[in-house]
């Protein structure tokens, strides 16, 4: 039987990774192409659609190219994509602006207006607290942006941008998968539907809101014109894909309740499954998103810019050619566990999980002992105590208490040394993932099951994903932790107080 093959694409915050994988889950070929983060005086950060659109493409064709498979043998493309930022397309499916990226703050004044209708009703709608994602992004633009406003028909994705830009989409048929519904600051989560009364009472015409589909959505086929720039076949089904966080879960094999997923990327996510809608209005820590398997829920926090936060540090505070993450992690593995009392505070854009913008990244109680391997691990432990926030705020609700294992997937999973950290923080195992692509596996696995290939997608992922050694805890330094980490929250209460 000839080999048919399928095409997972993660369009990142700093780059767009391809992956083609064959029917039985195997990775072939694999292409990273970056791209660029557009810094303006105004302390916006903005990314060029276009930009985005040809890293895909080029992705696409030097995976084609290297993998030297004919491009009639891919059935399908599954993508996934950034999840907090939001753009515009006009009644052309041209962009209206640049793609605002989930790293922008600059919508921070339009959140305490989306507070004026009530946080804890926001909170219950959407299933997301009040942070920077598409609702104050979009109220931001009308404000600011006015005459962008007026001129676009419809808020998207990034994943539908360029989905629409492969099948010559039109504008009335671009679409938003449920996914991202949590972050869209206007979508009734639990209905999966657009909320009337929150995009009335924002005066947001619900015209300008896409249509909300499943992630296997078929939306369309390649055209001729994509054909020729990325090298696919003329027709190669389009699946609608998802957000990233969404398919990293699935690919790590989030398909069952209980089950914790520590994604240790640019931003550092923590997220658990359930089969209970319970929105966090007491603590507003808890994002409440849906799962991609229905009837799944996947009550998550994140740092933003968690794992950011270690590459700033090695890059542009220690600046040495050659020096390695191995090299940080080999130094830091010899500072006591604690960092004899030194804290970093991760949050160089203001807390997300709960939204705290008075609180700012930091180093807190530094002594001339303190090396370059203790802010290092500083670093590292700073992001466990979040997890461990998170995780008590998750044992708060009801039937989310066991949490004995967490999987870990993403760059920051394959140092034994966090991974080492965060079992100890927690009080748990912590087992890697034995495959670097779960986003894109995901994708793959989806857009399998839109052009009916796989039965099923939970099973289909359970065949595919593999394990690592699991990392115990260890019991010494878990007393150490429990102790610093209620430094840690003392500390982070106090910076309230000089912002």
């Amino acid at each position: 039987m000839k080999s048919k093959y399928l095409l997972g694409v993660d369009i990142g915050t700093q780059g767009t990774k391809v992956v083609l994988f064959g029917e039985d889950g195997k990775n072939i070929m694999e292409t990273f192409v970056s791209s660029k983060l557009i810094y303006l005086d105004d302390g916006g950060i903005e990314q060029d659609p276009e930009n985005i659109y040809q890293s895909v493409i080029q992705g696409i064709r030097k995976t084609i190219e290297h993998s030297n498979i004919n491009p009639k043998d891919i059935l399908a493309v599954g993508m996934d994509g950034q999840m907090a930022g939001v753009m515009g397309i006009d009644e052309y499916f041209n962009p209206v602006g640049n793609y605002d990226s989930w790293l922008d703050n600059r919508c921070e004044a339009y959140m305490d207006e989306i507070r004026s209708f009530g946080e804890e009703k926001v909170i219950e709608i959407t299933g997301a607290p009040i942070s920077y994602a598409h609702g104050p992004k979009i109220i931001w633009r009308k404000n600011k942006k006015p005459k962008e406003y007026k001129k676009i028909k419809k808020f998207i994705m990034l994943t539908t941008y360029i989905a629409g830009k492969l099948v010559d989409m039109k504008c009335e048929d671009a679409y938003i998968d449920y996914t991202y519904l949590h972050f869209s600051g206007f979508g009734d989560v639990n209905k999966k539907e657009w909320s009337k009364e929150l995009l009335n009472y924002f005066d947001v015409n619900i015209d300008k809101m896409p249509k909300i589909c499943n992630p296997w959505d078929i939306v369309g086929e390649v055209s001729q014109k994509a054909s020729q720039d990325s090298l696919l076949a003329e027709g190669t089904k389009i699946i609608a894909g998802c957000g990233d966080t969404a398919a990293t879960i699935l690919g790590a094999g989030g398909i069952h309740t209980s089950m914790a997923v520590d994604i240790a990327g640019t931003a550092s996510v923590f997220a658990c499954c359930t089969d209970k809608y319970l929105p966090d209005t007491q603590n507003k820590t808890l994002i409440f998103a849906r799962s991609i398997i229905e009837g799944l829920w996947t009550p998550l926090a994140y740092v933003g810019g968690g794992g950011q936060c270690l590459a700033w540090y090695k890059d542009s505070i220690i600046n040495q050619v050659g020096l390695t993450f191995d090299d940080l992690n080999e130094e830091a593995s010899l500072v006591p566990a604690g960092s004899e009392g030194l804290l970093f505070i991760p949050h160089f854009s203001g807390r997300t999980c709960p939204n705290n913008p008075k609180i700012r990244g930091s180093w807190l109680h530094m002594n001339w002992s303190h090396t370059r391997g203790y802010l290092f691990r500083s670093i590292m432990e700073s992001i466990a105590y979040e997890y461990k926030f998170y995780t008590n705020t998750l044992r708060s609700l009801n039937n989310l208490t066991n949490l004995n294992t967490i999987f870990g997937v993403g760059g920051g999973a394959k140092s034994t040394l966090f991974n080492e950290i965060k079992a100890s923080v927690l009080d748990c195992d912590y087992i890697p993932m034995d495959r670097p692509d779960a986003a894109t596996l995901a994708c793959a696995v989806i857009a399998g099951y839109g052009v009916g290939i796989y039965k099923d997608i939970e099973s289909t992922i359970k065949r595919f994903i593999s394990i690592k050694e699991p990392i115990s805890k260890n019991i010494a330094h878990n007393i150490i932790y429990n102790k610093h980490y209620q430094k840690y929250i003392s500390n982070l209460k106090a910076l309230e107080n000089i912002y």
